[in-house]
């Protein structure tokens, strides 16, 4: 099989992996002759003046000894099967960064042999394009559980993220669907981690010349919809691994029926806006002070599909409601829908200086249409009356339809909900 073959094979493979964004690599490393990760993020991630940056995702084989039900690469599958060379991988990368296609390399791989067999075939790739061809742009190794210290550290050392998939959410999911892999051992894997780029981080701080340990940090993958499992518990789970474990990224990937697939699984996937109320939920949890337990407010423990999670842990807890923005805390103002955390520190500069009226908020780019219910400014505000409307939901609520990528994305990467 030619390259160009296992290429269409291994990159199609790669795609349910979505935990593939760069944020946080901050410089391009020194020596480098090529390859720059300066100020962007890579693979369809958008930076902030609205360039869309691409990687070659692929894996180093779909080949895997697992047999995760889930997956479409488990040992059980029938899907057509094909492998990369270390040294195949390594000029892949370069020729396509050098037309220009990429900026950097996502690589995962299915588990063949044993997990210390791929971890050393996935580090070698970093360590010869580091030191060989001297590139200095983005690479995100996925990491594999069990593995011995000594490969991760070098991992490490070579690439700019690590991530291990947490896979499913909780414990009784993977002994359900993967029984091969144990959550315990995911999050000790994680936790090892967390702990070396600490360290790394810390000696640099105190002036020693060591080496950057996974300087973007690390993140994870849930499945969502493969399981009963509620978005209560997802959210619970990912809140446990931010404080935990430090991730920089808990990434969501709604569940995707597959050929042959196991009763057990769903026949169809979830809605694409469960996804998306995920990632929102999941903004709240890391930059507005929200716990994952008061963000769900259905009956089902399921995130509303109607409206996002700030508007509707609002129009559940009305009697918090409104807020003077004029007065309240900057922990009040995060929690008023349709106001950012960009506009709530605009809003606490401001009003040093002047009085806050509506006409402010609507310089600022709140979104008007949700706030004005929630909020009191130093003019008068007739929306506010409606605070008790019974049908307030309703009005609030977005017609159905399908949730567009550039949506998604603007929501993803303003944080203003």
């Amino acid at each position: 099989m030619d390259v160009k073959d296992k290429l269409a094979i291994l990159a199609d493979a790669a795609k349910y992996d979505a935990s593939c964004a760069s944020s946080g690599s901050g410089k391009t490393r020194a020596g480098s002759t090529i390859g720059s990760t300066e100020g962007m993020g890579i693979c369809h991630s958008y930076t902030p003046d609205g360039r869309c940056i691409s990687l070659l995702k692929i894996l180093l084989t779909n080949f895997c000894i697992y047999d995760c039900q889930y997956c479409v690469n488990r040992i059980s599958s029938d899907t057509p099967r094909a492998r990369f060379s270390v040294a195949e991988v390594v000029s892949l990368t370069l020729e396509f960064y050098r037309r220009n296609y990429i900026e950097g390399l996502f690589l995962s791989s299915g588990i063949i042999q044993n997990p210390d067999y791929t971890m050393e075939q996935l580090t070698a790739v970093a360590k010869v394009l580091r030191t060989e061809h001297h590139y200095g742009g983005y690479i995100h190794l996925k990491t594999i559980p069990n593995a011995n210290e000594d490969l991760i550290e070098e991992a490490g050392r070579w690439a700019d993220r690590l991530s291990v998939n947490i896979e499913l959410p909780t414990e009784k999911d993977l002994i359900r669907l993967a029984p091969e892999k144990k959550k315990p051992e995911i999050v000790d894997a994680m936790q090892g981690i967390s702990e070396k780029i600490t360290e790394s981080r810390e000696d640099r701080k105190r002036g020693f010349n060591s080496p950057r340990f996974a300087p973007a940090g690390q993140s994870t993958q849930m499945i969502v919809g493969a399981t009963p499992t509620p978005d209560k518990t997802i959210l619970k789970t990912a809140a446990e691994l931010y404080d935990g474990q430090k991730l920089r990224r808990v990434y969501y990937s709604a569940y995707s029926p597959i050929p042959h697939a196991d009763a057990r699984l769903p026949g169809q996937s979830p809605p694409l806006v469960r996804e998306h109320r995920l990632y929102q939920a999941d903004w709240l949890l890391r930059f507005y002070g929200f716990d994952a337990s008061e963000l769900v407010t259905e009956s089902d423990q399921n995130l509303s599909l109607d409206v996002d999670p700030k508007l509707a842990w609002a129009l559940a807890n009305r009697h918090c409601f409104p807020i003077d923005v004029n007065s309240a805390c900057r922990e009040e103002l995060l929690r008023i829908p349709g106001i950012g955390a960009r506009s709530v520190k605009r809003i606490l500069k401001i009003r040093r200086f002047q009085h806050i009226r509506m006409l402010d908020l609507k310089k600022l780019k709140v979104a008007w249409n949700r706030a004005k219910y929630f909020v009191l400014t130093i003019d008068h505000n007739p929306a506010v009356k409606q605070l008790d409307m019974l049908d307030l939901h309703q009005k609030l609520r977005q017609p159905t339809q399908q949730l567009m990528l550039f949506d998604a994305i603007e929501s993803a990467t303003s944080g203003e909900v």
